[in-house]
């Protein structure tokens, strides 16, 4: 049930959660280092920046990897993106990344109303992360609330905003 508030910010306009977000990147490469230490990589895959926000649910936490796995952003033998992660034999690195929450219309710093408590945030991403594990490999993850180096080789580049309400 949305509260009164969630309610309030709806009636004007603002986008206060409902939306697990992807920013999604076709990699030839990618790593995760946390204190000068490398704690993740893989090679040809895509690399998922994950933020989620309020009121998110596993159902929607389910759909938006489901869709990771599925997207067809690898090329065929014609050159069209026809192809999804396991078709290419690629690997998959989820990095939580609470600021793809945030809403930006408004002055010059960020609001992050809308992202989920870290409480629930890491709670919802390890579950992404764990059902990712399970339904797909090799997987790889950034460490929740970490300040994370992440470098990578945007194929393409090729770069994809994925929302599921």
């Amino acid at each position: 049930m949305p509260t009164p508030l969630l309610k309030y910010c709806w009636r004007l306009g603002l986008k206060v959660g409902k939306n697990v977000i992807a920013l999604l990147q076709r990699v030839t490469e990618a790593a995760v280092h946390v204190n000068g230490q490398e704690l993740s990589s893989i090679g040809k895959g895509i690399l998922a920046l994950v933020a989620v926000q309020r009121e998110d649910t596993t159902q929607q936490a389910d759909r938006l990897l489901e869709r990771i796995l599925s997207y067809r952003i690898f090329p065929d033998a014609d050159d069209r993106m026809n192809l999804n992660l396991s078709q290419v034999e690629g690997e998959l690195l989820l990095v939580p990344q609470f600021t793809l929450a945030a809403n930006t219309n408004k002055g010059n710093r960020p609001s992050f109303a809308s992202a989920a408590s870290p409480e629930d945030g890491k709670r919802l991403f390890e579950y992404m992360l764990q059902i990712a594990q399970k339904t797909s490999s090799p997987v790889e993850a950034g460490l929740f609330g970490a300040d994370m180096k992440v470098s990578l080789i945007n194929d393409g580049p090729v770069t994809f905003w994925l929302e599921v309400s």
